[in-house]
């Protein structure tokens, strides 16, 4: 069994199907409003499976969603789960420069802000696109009063990761942490441990393996992650899209849930503010 001094991050990247980087050559920005949104459902599924088990967690929320479905920012917080920031509109941090960046992080703490009534101290760029050729975003992180990132995936992948950053909590600039994402030292490399289509594709007893591995041997917490439509098998089949997209979105999505209950069972989980920043309570913001 896990040590049960060792509480983990559950995080939850609140963005809809249409949404994922990996469908952005296929759907336009200007399709979003017009396409089924299922995340609403989603989400209050994943609250309810967390009330169940009196767990909180940390939500990395969209401007976008929090704009169109604020009730969901609404529950989040009076069930007592953190409030964090992935942006607004699920731009990339490496498509962005440093004025354009900035604005979208100020502008989805802002929005967040004003609907949680809560600081907002935590973001995650989307499909962890801070890296050795964008660190300037820490400035950025920085100026607009984070307090933690959790942005960086230590691993080589086609489509993001930095395998040479340390694998747990580091100061990145004065006051602000980055928080990667958790793997594995094995072999001399890196191996993904923390959710999200690798949660889908592994076997569940590897997952929590390695999570174990984890908490009992580098004596650290984990960080897991996932997306409210990795939940909802009955989502619209995006047409179109490359053999790979399609299998990394797809697979074993009708197994998710189950899988998260187990997960939830299994290991202690808390949220990330409280975790890393050792707060033993939310902090309102002040308006004028």
């Amino acid at each position: 069994m896990p040590n049960p001094q060792i509480t983990n991050a559950l995080t939850i990247d609140v963005e809809d199907y249409f949404q994922v980087s990996a469908f952005a050559p296929y759907i336009e920005r200007s399709e979003w409003d017009s396409r089924e949104c299922r995340v609403e459902r989603n989400v209050h599924r994943i609250l309810d499976m967390l009330a169940a088990r009196e767990t909180k967690a940390t939500f990395f929320t969209l401007g976008w969603i929090a704009e169109r479905y604020p009730h969901l920012v609404h529950r989040m917080v009076r069930e007592g789960h953190e409030i964090a920031s992935h942006g607004y509109g699920h731009e990339r941090a490496s498509d962005l420069d440093e004025a354009r960046f900035y604005d979208d992080i100020h502008r989805s703490k802002a929005i967040l802000e004003d609907l949680s009534g809560m600081e907002v101290q935590g973001y995650r760029a989307p499909s962890f696109s801070i890296g050795t050729g964008n660190l300037w975003a820490f400035d950025c992180l920085e100026k607009a009063g984070y307090r933690y990132s959790s942005s960086i995936y230590p691993i080589k992948h086609d489509h993001y990761g930095m395998p040479d950053a340390p694998r747990f909590a580091h100061q990145v600039r004065s006051g602000l942490l980055e928080v990667p994402v958790t793997t594995v030292r094995l072999l001399e490399r890196n191996l993904p441990s923390s959710g999200g289509g690798y949660f889908r594709l592994l076997p569940y007893p590897v997952s929590r393996w390695l999570l174990r591995h984890v908490n009992g041997s580098d004596r650290e917490s984990a960080v897991f992650y996932f997306h409210p439509w990795e939940i909802d098998p009955g989502q619209p089949r995006v047409e179109g899209i490359s053999r790979k997209a399609r299998f990394r979105h797809y697979v074993n999505i009708d197994r998710m849930e189950s899988r998260l209950e187990q997960l939830l069972q299994d290991f202690q989980w808390g949220r990330m503010d409280q975790i890393f920043l050792g707060q033993p309570a939310p902090q309102r913001v002040a308006h004028a």
